[in-house]
């Protein structure tokens, strides 16, 4: 790309903030034009507006230090300094699908973290790898919005990155009922060990939303295009529980899936691990280039050890194993900031970039 596009971050304090700012920093396509936040830290530099609460384990870019915060609110000045904006706001999610939609009919692509628009018919809910062609639905929602290059896209929830993309692996074999439970990470709530003390050595098995975000957005995923909305899929059945754990980044899964068809062990690790999608077949600067990794020792993958397997774009798996109520169980591992919000949004926005939906303005 001759000329990098010009992106802003909305919510850029929040933990997925920095880490979009982190990402983009030195990004082969986009360059950031903009910080926005909220007013109590509008007008301060992106030094000051984080009171040191960087929570990124690489610096604070020297480029984007002194940039002044604009407030998210000032969205005719922002349109006029970027070609397209990532949101990571921390609203309700009425004010998010309200700003969200305010920014989108300003003519400026948006790219969402957010859950706000995530079952709207007509704003693709997209894993990269499983389906571009959702991108099908903004030429309805552009009628809709009465834009011309104005947009929503959403990615889906961090929780069900580490298990959805070994399902679509599998897809020949046809999995129809599934059960899976969710140790996830504090970052996923926004927040670190100094900010949630009570979470060291601590397990909370619930967090609010989460089972249903992991049971039915795999279904919009999986959907078909139809006039202009998505209808989301029917199988397979998914039912989960979602447990929070004393653990900084990384969601694992433990899975238990039937199949209709019959597959050995050999045939399920090859397929997972043969599978790639558009951003592997375009190159994008942000794909894995081998999504899926199988890991052959009984006590991998581990946090630890994985998470930042492909620069955390990756998903590894591991212990898969014949079950005795199920036909087979394994266990997965995705980078929940990176994979799972930031970095799978990046990736997202490159693959709308890469399909000439967002461009210089």
């Amino acid at each position: 790309m001759s000329e990098k596009l010009k992106a802003g971050i909305l919510g850029a304090t929040g933990m997925v903030g920095q880490r979009f700012v982190s990402l983009l920093a030195d990004h082969p396509w986009y360059e950031i034009t903009v910080l926005a936040a909220s007013e109590r830290s509008a007008g301060k530099t992106y030094e000051e507006a984080l009171g040191g609460r960087w929570s990124i384990e690489t610096p604070v870019p020297e480029k984007v230090k002194g940039m002044i915060v604009q407030n998210v609110n000032e969205i005719d000045d922002i349109c006029s300094k970027v070609d397209f904006v990532f949101s990571a706001l921390s609203m309700s999610k009425e004010e998010i699908r309200e700003l969200e939609d305010a920014y989108a009919k300003h003519e400026t692509p948006v790219v969402s973290n957010n859950s706000a628009h995530r079952w709207t018919p007509d704003v693709p809910m997209i894993l990269p790898e499983i389906n571009p062609h959702h991108i099908e639905v903004i030429d309805a929602q552009k009628k809709r919005l009465g834009t011309k290059r104005g947009f929503i896209a959403v990615k889906p929830n961090c929780s069900i990155q580490s298990y959805t993309p070994v399902l679509e692996a599998w897809k020949e074999f046809e999995p129809y009922e599934v059960i899976v439970t969710t140790y996830q990470a504090i970052s996923g709530a926004g927040k670190n060990f100094d900010t949630w003390p009570e979470m060291v050595g601590n397990v909370i098995p619930f967090i609010s939303g989460e089972e249903e975000k992991s049971e039915r957005e795999p279904m919009r995923i999986w959907g078909r295009v139809e006039s202009g909305e998505i209808i989301p899929a029917t199988e397979p059945k998914i039912t989960s529980q979602c447990i929070r754990v004393p653990v900084l980044y990384g969601h694992t899964a433990a899975v238990f899936v039937k199949l209709r068809k019959q597959a050995t062990k050999e045939q399920l690790i090859e397929a997972m691990e043969r599978f790639s999608g558009e951003p592997q077949k375009l190159g994008l600067p942000s794909a894995p280039r081998q999504f899926i990794k199988y890991m052959e020792e009984d006590n991998r993958p581990q946090v630890t050890l994985d998470v930042n397997y492909e620069h955390g774009m990756g998903v590894t798996v591991g212990r898969l194993r014949p079950d005795s109520v199920y036909d087979w169980n394994f266990v997965g591992l995705s980078h929940n900031t990176l994979r799972g919000a930031a970095g799978g949004a990046v990736l997202c926005a490159e693959l709308l970039t890469a399909k000439g939906l967002i461009t210089k303005r």
